[in-house]
Order: structure tokens, then C-alpha cells, then sequence
């Protein structure tokens, strides 16, 4: 056996910094009531949405979509939903 020495302690403590994930996942009724600028800024401060959408996908979440994607956030409509992520925060649509 090869000597090895792995301090579990000290990986642990640099996992924890690395993890260290601001924001929530707020959910919501995308259905023209708020304005986009709420929604802009929730993505801003690293918050993924999760809105149920209530009308034309396209046209209510227009006034918002493009800021995301310019800011490296993503946006996917799913059955009824839109989930929206901010910058780093990706959606695997993989296995759909």
C-alpha cells in the first residue's frame, strides 16, 4: 500500500467555502401583475423563479427575458412554467 494522506477536515472546510450559494427559489404567478423589474432583480440577487404562467408566455415575460439572457441567466418554459435562473445557475433539460 502506497502511503496517502487525505485530511478530510481541511477538504471539508474548503467544500463549504466553494458551496457557498446565495438566494432561493422563489415561486410565483407570472401573469402580468408584477412588474418585470421585480423579477429582474429577484434573478439579480442569485434567486431562481419558478412562475406559473397565466396568458402568453412570450408576451408576458418579454419585458424581462432578454435582461436575463444578456446577463448570462436562463429562462425555460416548462408544462405551465416559466424557470428562470440566474447567471451560473443552469437547467438540464436532459432527461425531458
Amino acid at each position: 500500500m502506497s502511503d496517502f494522506d487525505l485530511d478530510l477536515r481541511t477538504v471539508e472546510e474548503h467544500i463549504d467555502e466553494e458551496l457557498d450559494i446565495e438566494g432561493s427559489i422563489v415561486l410565483g404567478m407570472l401573469d402580468g401583475t408584477t412588474p418585470s423589474e421585480e423579477w429582474f432583480e429577484a434573478i439579480s440577487k442569485g434567486n431562481v423563479l419558478v412562475l406559473n404562467v397565466e396568458g402568453d408566455v412570450n408576451e408576458l415575460a418579454s419585458s424581462f427575458a432578454r435582461d436575463v439572457k444578456e446577463s448570462g441567466g436562463s429562462l425555460v418554459h416548462f408544462r405551465g412554467f416559466l424557470i428562470v435562473t440566474p447567471p451560473g445557475v443552469d437547467v438540464s433539460t436532459d432527461r425531458l
